[in-house]
């Protein structure tokens, strides 16, 4: 099979174009961490960069294009700290593999609180995030419904005992998520996961967001003993 060719290097335009852009962004973050995303102004961090606001147009045609790509990027970052988790563990080990990528979940928020609030908290006023986030934004979850399909595939999960039925209505959605990201998984585990994933979330936002201060001092510890809990919802024992 023939070789492909070498791309091409980028111009000294494009160089240029992608170093504005990336100081754009980092003014952005600034920004975000003083005024929070609904008070993200393209035109104050042309001023903070010294670009007047047409120059800075060129490089994001809007305030809704520049909350995009600071979106995907937290979405890939978030991602990629979950997957290298995951695949630092042995393949087997699915406690460890469970500990690490929501560990690794809340490590990020910790560590990016700004980035973090963009991507799950208050929806920014007038924003409507387009289809080409929804790629990066399931990167993470999918690290957990590979466990979750794997774990069941090898015969590891031990449901809880039988609760309510699952309504009717739920079937389809619950098809597209075992499609999407846990096929061979059972409707009461798909629900399950699903749940747990979301608890996960939740709790990290308790956390980022104050709603533990003055209730729960040592929250790693609270952490742990909430994902030994929160795998027994979906079968996996620890």
């Amino acid at each position: 099979m023939p070789a492909m060719p070498a791309p091409e290097p980028p111009t000294m335009r494009g160089r240029y174009r992608a170093q504005v852009r990336g100081e754009v962004k980092q003014a952005a973050l600034s920004q975000l961490a003083e005024s929070g995303p609904a008070g993200l102004s393209v035109s104050a961090i042309g001023k903070q960069l010294g670009v007047s606001g047409p120059a800075l147009y060129r490089y994001f045609a809007s305030r809704d294009e520049l909350l995009t790509a600071l979106i995907i990027e937290g979405y890939d970052a978030l991602g990629e700290a979950v997957e290298q988790a995951d695949a630092a563990c042995a393949r087997e080990d699915y406690p460890a593999r469970w500990r690490a990528a929501a560990g690794a979940a809340r490590d990020w928020a910790l560590a990016h609180p700004h980035e973090y609030a963009l991507l799950y908290g208050s929806p920014v006023p007038g924003y409507q995030a387009p289809a080409d986030t929804i790629a990066p934004a399931a990167r993470s979850a999918a690290v957990f419904g590979r466990l979750v399909s794997q774990a069941q595939a090898a015969g590891v999960l031990r449901p809880l005992p039988a609760g309510p039925s699952l309504p009717p209505t739920l079937t389809g959605d619950l098809d597209q998520l075992r499609a999407d990201l846990m096929p061979g998984v059972p409707d009461e585990v798909v629900a399950a996961a699903l749940t747990v994933w979301a608890a996960v979330f939740g709790i990290i936002s308790f956390e980022l967001f104050g709603q533990f201060n003055n209730v729960i001092a040592d929250r790693d510890a609270y952490f742990g003993r909430a994902l030994a809990d929160l795998a027994r919802l979906f079968g996996l024992p620890i």
